[in-house]
């Protein structure tokens, strides 16, 4: 019986790997929990296998050579994880750049062990400086492409509104809490939710990814839960850091195609008019001309989609 199945997805962030990869197998040994872990390298020129062979050589490495995106990766490393070892109880998806405070894992685990009706269940994020960061949500609509893209009361950010559990409801609650969906950094699913409902879909390269699926597990009949007690320090996009435009072009065009696929025509219509125009305000304003392409093009995919509404009617 294995308890956990961790899969990290990594891309030419080798330090911050290390420091992951300690933290989780120091809290394996301090949750008591029976764990395994596969690492899907997405074509890395860092060092990042060598570091593996080196001082983790009890870590499962499967190696793309190229980059294939956060979702295909995952699966991949859950589909290894299957059919390498018997008897998995849980997955735990995790970022790289994250380090896993003590009993974080014993209390995401002891949630899912506690409530059958919870599918998947996530932990309270803060960054490396120990600040709140929002980890917990309500599935994106037109409110939060207002948010967005367009200036809004700075108070207002925080608020349900913009579709985020604000940080009250993390301090001091010692009980997880229903969501729509929880930021992918790091997410404990229950095996047999993975596999039922196939885990990510693939067709997204990246971001999105995570709503996806929390949508579909909601579909399915399963809650999504938050953990307060389950701390994890994410430092937050230091793979896409590296191309911020291609990260920009990749994020729209993922939440187009979650609109697409999870929201009526109406609402889908008047997302892909207010997606377009505040792309395009934004490309009118970026200094840097490939941040300006970028914001174009987004403005164009988000036009094409409400084309497409429009030639289906």
């Amino acid at each position: 019986m294995l308890d956990i199945a961790v899969i990290i997805v990594s891309w030419n962030v080798r330090d911050y790997l290390a420091g992951c990869l300690t933290s989780l197998y120091a809290d394996l040994g301090r949750s008591n929990l029976v764990g395994e872990v596969w690492v899907v390298d997405n074509g890395s020129t860092d060092g990042t296998q060598a570091l593996l062979t080196d001082l983790y050589p009890q870590a499962h490495l499967l190696q793309n050579q190229k980059n294939v995106g956060f979702g295909v990766a995952n699966n991949q490393g859950m589909q290894a994880a299957l059919a390498q070892t018997e008897g998995i109880r849980y997955f735990l998806l995790l970022n790289p750049d994250t380090l896993v405070r003590p009993y974080a894992l014993k209390h995401l685990a002891a949630c899912l062990d506690a409530r059958p009706e919870t599918g998947l269940a996530g932990p309270h994020l803060v960054y490396g400086d120990g600040r709140f960061q929002h980890s917990a949500f309500a599935f994106p609509g037109l409110a939060q492409l207002t948010f967005d893209l367009w200036p809004v009361p700075g108070r207002w950010y925080e608020s349900r509104l913009n579709g985020r559990y604000p940080r009250r409801y993390f301090h001091g609650r010692r009980t997880p809490f229903a969501v729509d969906f929880v930021l992918g950094a790091a997410m404990m699913v229950r095996r047999d939710v993975a596999e039922s409902t196939g885990g990510f879909d693939e067709s997204f390269y990246m971001y999105c990814e995570e709503i996806d699926w929390c949508w579909r597990i909601r579909e399915a009949g399963w809650s999504i839960d938050t953990v307060p007690q389950a701390q994890i320090v994410h430092f937050g996009g230091e793979s896409t850091k590296q191309v911020p435009a291609n990260s920009i072009l990749n994020l729209w065009r993922s939440r187009a195609q979650l609109y697409q696929k999870h929201h009526s025509k109406p609402t889908l219509w008047l997302s892909s008019q207010l997606a377009q125009r505040g792309l395009s305000r934004k490309a009118r304003r970026a200094g840097d001309p490939r941040l300006r392409q970028a914001y174009n093009e987004s403005a164009a995919i988000w036009r094409d989609a409400r084309r497409k509404i429009a030639e289906k009617k």
